[in-house]
């Protein structure tokens, strides 16, 4: 029998809450491996759009992310596969490291532990030490025992004040028996910008290569690469890897600019390998999806800051109601908003948009929403394959005003309450349907062998 092929060593770096420094940490090792001539393969544990972006701007090579709530097991061991060929592995987690849903989804809590034990990935832990010295050592030790398939390996120490703040902190963290392979003093120039979605997404940051260039070189500066290297666990290759998802149309119109960016590279990847043909359109420039498509998708992102100039974007709207009337259109988040009536902006003004849905938005009066949606279709839908479970995730500030189509679908958060945003669904008279929901999609399920 032969042996399972080994994967390339990994680490997740993790840490005990949102912004300790893990994004700042994470790419200046992507920056800094690969300016020593590594091959890095990036992962981002849980929903994130933007953080992938900078990952492969860092690394040269694509970021997927890994979600224990939303995909299978299968699933993960399948988007692993593709670190086969790298030098090393390294994963970004989200929030804290044992942070998900009270109720488990399809693989875990969507907890970044819970990447990290499945793929045996050991857990460099970045902690901020604002404020504290010695405790850091308490903290990372409670880390280190609260779950037994979960090994912190090393601590990565950030926000260091001075040389006596790194000595008092280390001796906490030797009694606590773990070792400190960085310390990182403050630094404010270094800081990426950001928008009320996180951070500003790598396409519109300026001289992004000189900000990557410069967080590698502190990193290196001030942590112990070899030793860092060193951690990483080589693992078992994935047994089990599902089939890629079957895409919802042989060609496929995205929109893609400034204002619909976000789908995840796994769902485009998994389209064209079931032999999807992607054909790119920008609705910022005017332009129509092409006429060849079987189905047009609109993908979330920012349409919010461009509604006076999409708005004005005659081309775009014509060419998409006249698509509209004979096959399917899919809009989610901010696709969906551009899908709809109008839209107002944060001054009050409303800007007509397509009209393919009667959905009014508003961020006049911003409302976050957040989190996980499981949501099952009340028909079949076209865009999604006809699975029967849409396992997803809402995250935007619009307050829906008007929603007068017929619901989409049953949506539920990950405790099960229903979520009033059901997404829309119109049927045109030439037999065009035209559909949107505010959650993203992650992974479509048929439904069998899932949980409930």
């Amino acid at each position: 029998m032969m042996a399972p092929k080994l994967m390339p060593p990994g680490l997740m770096i993790a840490a005990p809450a949102s912004s300790s420094g893990k994004t700042t940490v994470m790419l200046g090792l992507l920056a800094a491996f690969r300016a020593a001539g590594l091959r890095v393969q990036p992962f981002k544990s849980g929903p994130d759009y933007i953080d992938p972006a900078f990952h492969a701007a860092a690394s040269r090579r694509q970021s997927l992310n890994l979600d224990s709530w939303a995909m299978t097991p299968g699933h993960i061991a399948r988007l692993r596969s593709v670190a086969a060929g790298a030098d090393l592995v390294l994963a970004e987690g989200s929030m804290g490291l044992f942070d998900g849903v009270a109720q488990p989804g399809e693989s875990g809590s969507g907890a970044s532990a819970d990447i990290a034990a499945a793929a045996g990935w050991p857990v460099l832990a970045v902690l901020d030490i604002s404020g504290q010295a010695q405790t850091a050592g308490a903290l990372a030790l409670g880390l280190a025992r609260f779950r037994e398939d979960t090994r912190i390996a090393g601590v990565i120490l950030n926000r260091v004040a001075s040389p006596r703040h790194e000595a008092l902190a280390r001796a906490g963290l030797d009694a606590a028996g773990l070792p400190v392979l960085g310390a990182l003093p403050r630094r404010t120039d270094l800081s990426l910008p950001e928008r009320h979605l996180g951070l500003v997404q790598a396409t519109e940051t300026p001289e992004l290569e000189a900000l990557l260039s410069g967080l590698g070189r502190f990193i290196a500066d001030h942590c112990d690469l070899a030793a860092i290297r060193a951690l990483g666990d080589s693992s078992s290759a994935p047994h089990a890897p599902n089939a890629p998802l079957q895409p919802p149309a042989a060609r496929i119109a995205l929109a893609q600019d400034a204002a619909f960016s976000f789908i995840y590279p796994h769902l485009i990847a998994d389209w064209r390998a079931g032999g999807a043909t992607i054909l790119p359109f920008s609705p910022l420039a005017d332009q129509a999806p092409d006429p060849s498509a079987d189905l047009v998708w609109l993908p979330g992102g920012y349409p919010e800051l461009h509604a006076p100039r999409l708005s004005g974007c005659e081309s775009f709207r014509n060419g998409l109601q006249s698509f509209a009337r004979t096959r399917p259109v899919h809009g989610e988040c901010g696709g969906y908003m551009a899908l709809g009536a109008g839209l107002t902006d944060a001054e009050g003004t409303r800007w007509p948009m397509a009209g393919l849905l009667g959905l009014e938005t508003s961020f006049a009066k911003r409302r976050m929403h957040l989190g996980y949606r499981l949501a099952r279709p009340h028909q079949q839908i076209k865009a999604f394959s006809g699975a029967t479970r849409l396992r997803g995730h809402e995250f935007h500030y619009a307050t829906i005003t008007a929603q007068p189509d017929a619901p989409l679908a049953e949506v539920q958060d990950a405790t099960g309450a229903a979520v009033p945003e059901t997404g829309s669904l119109r049927h045109m008279q030439e037999g065009g349907m035209v559909s949107g929901t505010f959650f993203h999609l992650i992974a479509p399920q048929s439904g069998k062998g899932t949980r409930a």
